[in-house]
């Protein structure tokens, strides 16, 4: 895993103490594991941890269902750099 990822994995943990452990494909939104007060502090997150900027235009809430999606969206690209 990234450290990109373990970050991810660790601002969602923190935000959620009832979470014992975060299942790659377990519904991020769905399960309110990031809510609507968090997602801007988390999109500033993968923000500093790409080194990019998001376009809230260009965003689609099916990029940040599962860690799967996360790391497909915003940390693979980075392998290949």
């Amino acid at each position: 895993m990234s450290a990109g990822m373990q970050a991810v994995r660790e601002f969602i943990l923190g935000r959620n103490p009832e979470l014992a452990e975060l299942a790659d494909d377990m519904d991020l939104i769905d399960s309110r594991a990031i809510n609507s007060l968090a997602f801007v502090e988390f999109i500033f997150l993968l923000e500093e941890l790409t080194g990019e900027a998001t376009d809230p235009e260009d965003l689609d809430l099916d990029d940040f269902r599962t860690l799967g999606a996360l790391e497909a969206r915003f940390f693979r690209k980075e392998a290949g750099r």
